[in-house]
């Protein structure tokens, strides 16, 4: 299981089992429920931050995060080599479900789809942050078809298949910024894995997936990066070495000073008391 506990990617796992199959479930699952197709039909990709949000919390997100760090195994080139095989797809994924958004968006009144849009984005949002709350809200396939349902309107229908290769492009350029955060997680695994609290990722990520429809509801400016600087700050609050500065320690001096010249004996000859007390010390919270 995903050592992170991250709901959805437990949830997956339980299904597919299997790092490279849980990670190709969790990033084509935006192609899978319609989320990005969505998405795509909400001018999400409109702006280059946009297509940053997209791929950042779409795409790659918590969950991506979760079983790269968390579940995959072996030497970072075998993992590089397992995202690249599931990026591919992604990116073609997304290539075509963008070439048919056109020819959907004439069957549909837009205005009323972008709220439907922005609810199933909340409803992600709401089941990464806790699993419980995620039991009483519907499947996002669900608000998504309630959405196509609602917002139908036949009378801009054509029956000719319709194509924007600039809405192509920004949709492959969407799944290659999740790709490349992928990547990334992959190359750095082994270090990141010391220095990056997942779980208060996941938490963080949530809250920035959660701002994304702000713009779709017309409460910010559509090209306000809002959630980018959500996200941003996400990074450095899991930024957590205290392992790595833990060991630092345990080699380098004591705190007592560069005047004290005890031996690693005379600290092993500490009592069982007085080490149950420095080891309460080094776990306390905020010190």
């Amino acid at each position: 299981m995903s050592q992170s506990q991250h709901p959805v990617a437990l949830r997956i796992e339980q299904r597919v089992g299997g790092a490279t199959r849980l990670l190709a479930t969790v990033m084509c699952l935006p192609l899978l429920d319609g989320i990005f197709p969505a998405l795509v039909l909400a001018g999400a990709l409109s702006e280059p931050a946009g297509i940053l949000e997209v791929g950042l919390l779409i795409f790659g997100g918590s969950a991506t995060v979760a079983v790269i760090l968390a579940d995959m195994d072996g030497s970072p080139r075998e993992q590089a080599k397992s995202v690249l095989l599931v990026g591919s797809v992604v990116v073609v994924g997304a290539v075509v479900e963008a070439a048919l958004a056109p020819t959907i968006a004439g069957f549909l009144d837009l205005a009323v789809f972008e709220r439907f849009a922005g609810l199933v984005i909340l409803a992600v949002a709401a089941q990464t942050a806790s699993a419980r709350i995620g039991d009483y809200l519907p499947r996002p396939a669900i608000i998504i078809a309630l959405g196509l349902v609602a917002s139908f309107d036949p009378s801009g229908a054509q029956l000719v298949v319709q194509f924007d290769p600039g809405l192509m492009a920004r949709a492959a350029a969407a799944a290659l910024v999740a790709v490349a955060f992928a990547l990334h997680l992959a190359l750095f695994g082994p270090w990141l894995r010391d220095i990056v609290d997942i779980d208060r990722f996941r938490f963080g990520s949530a809250v920035a997936l959660g701002v994304l429809p702000l713009g779709l509801f017309g409460l910010v400016p559509g090209d306000a990066p809002l959630a980018l600087a959500v996200l941003g700050m996400t990074f450095l609050f899991a930024f957590d070495p205290e392992d790595s500065v833990a060991d630092f320690r345990s080699g380098g001096d004591s705190e007592d000073g560069p005047g004290d010249s005890r031996s690693d004996d005379e600290y092993d000859s500490v009592g069982p008391a007085s080490a149950d007390t420095v080891a309460e010390e080094d776990h306390a919270p905020w010190l």
